[in-house]
């Protein structure tokens, strides 16, 4: 006789989101995260922080049940920080990549770690477009261990929400060819890319030689796209583009924990992760930077070419049970259709950029579905009825 099966696990949630500062006037970067922090501070204590350019501010959000909760918090957090960099003379973007950027060398936040890391990893910044903004999802676990295996079996699958999130395909003034060119920058780092399969013992040992032998500065910098967070007991899955519009944030966040539940079902019974060859996998995850939705995925266990929709598709059918057992699986299949219809970030920057032909109309619009709710008619609806350019900017 066979027992009923196992409810999955319901994870709590968090998320991490970097944004950019950019001038109101000029669009360009601007170099004001000390006194907007200062003054989202003040509401939000050090759920805003500095990240590594001063032209960057990340906020996080507190560990969330449900899906409404987490959508609450990170609306605020936009609309503190939006509202301290309007104080400061700038707009909050969320773009992964920034589409506009002035020449010249960058200063990192002056930070003792930053300016370690700055001066021991030169060669990579050198020749790079500028601050990077990502998108870290939280899932809630039961110490390390769990993480790790859980970020075992999850690894495999993450090209696919790399599609979904693509947010970065304009960059330093121009198209990179890429939905993701976040993605291909970040690559740049040691560390960044998917884990290896390791146990507990074996995550010690590979984390103290890394730092021992002067590949990371420290454990922080351990990049994989899934990891254990260092902090909290959370497995961190840092794949994803900053994202403009808020809902497919939470889609990515809900559909990850939906799988989650399912995957630590396979944890708690034993089974292992599928071998994901390591070829097929890093083709898998350059094919979602490239292409997004659009085109053809990869199927990284099997190798076969599948279009990347009908492999998001297929993901929230392997969740379903977890999607249940949390109460989002009507949330996330409205959510997909919304993304399949309005289209990736990537998707709407190009839109938007085709309508109007100026890179700024791109930042203007960007920075306007950053701090809204929702926007009718998606991202590459005109902003405000207008052009999406205000008045006195440069035509770019």
């Amino acid at each position: 006789m066979t027992g009923t099966p196992a409810v999955p696990a319901v994870p709590t949630l968090g998320v991490e989101e970097e944004f950019l500062l950019v001038d109101r006037r000029t669009r360009l970067p601007a170099e004001r995260a000390p006194q907007v922090i200062a003054d989202a501070a003040t509401v939000l204590g050090d759920r805003v922080q500095a990240e590594f350019f001063p032209v960057q501010v990340e906020v996080c959000s507190r560990p969330a049940t449900r899906l409404d909760d987490l959508r609450d918090d990170l609306v605020r957090l936009r609309s503190v920080v939006a509202s301290a960099a309007a104080r400061a003379g700038c707009l909050l973007v969320a773009s992964g990549t920034p589409v506009l950027s002035a020449p010249g060398p960058r200063r990192v936040t002056d930070d003792p770690r930053y300016h370690r890391m700055a001066a021991r990893y030169a060669g990579v910044l050198d020749g790079c477009d500028g601050a990077l903004c990502g998108c870290h999802v939280h899932l809630g676990v039961d110490g390390r261990g769990q993480a790790l295996a859980l970020g075992n079996h999850l690894r495999g699958l993450l090209p696919v929400f790399q599609a979904l999130a693509v947010n970065s395909p304009f960059s330093a003034g121009r198209d990179s060819g890429f939905a993701s060119w976040r993605s291909v920058q970040w690559s740049r780092w040691p560390t960044v890319g998917p884990a290896p399969v390791l146990d507990e013992d074996q995550y010690e040992a590979l984390a103290d030689a890394l730092v021992d032998r002067g590949v990371l500065l420290d454990r922080r910098m351990i990049y994989w796209y899934a990891r254990p967070s260092e902090h909290v007991p959370t497995l961190e899955v840092r794949i994803a583009d900053v994202n403009a519009d808020l809902d497919t944030v939470v889609l990515l966040a809900a559909l990850l924990r939906g799988l989650a539940g399912v995957l630590l079902a396979d944890v708690d019974a034993g089974r292992r992760p599928p071998p994901v060859p390591a070829g097929l996998l890093g083709a898998a995850h350059w094919r979602a930077a490239r292409l997004g939705l659009s085109g053809e995925g990869l199927d990284p266990v099997t190798g076969r070419r599948a279009p990347m929709s009908a492999l998001a598709e297929q993901l929230v059918e392997y969740a379903t049970p977890g999607l249940t057992a949390a109460g989002d699986l009507a949330a996330v299949r409205s959510g997909l259709a919304r993304l399949h219809r309005l289209g990736t970030g990537a998707a709407r920057q190009h839109l938007t950029f085709r309508r109007h032909g100026r890179l700024t109309a791109v930042v203007d619009e960007l920075a306007a579905l950053t701090t809204a709710a929702a926007l009718p008619g998606g991202f590459g609806a005109p902003a405000g009825g207008g052009s999406g350019h205000p008045a006195g900017a440069p035509s770019r």
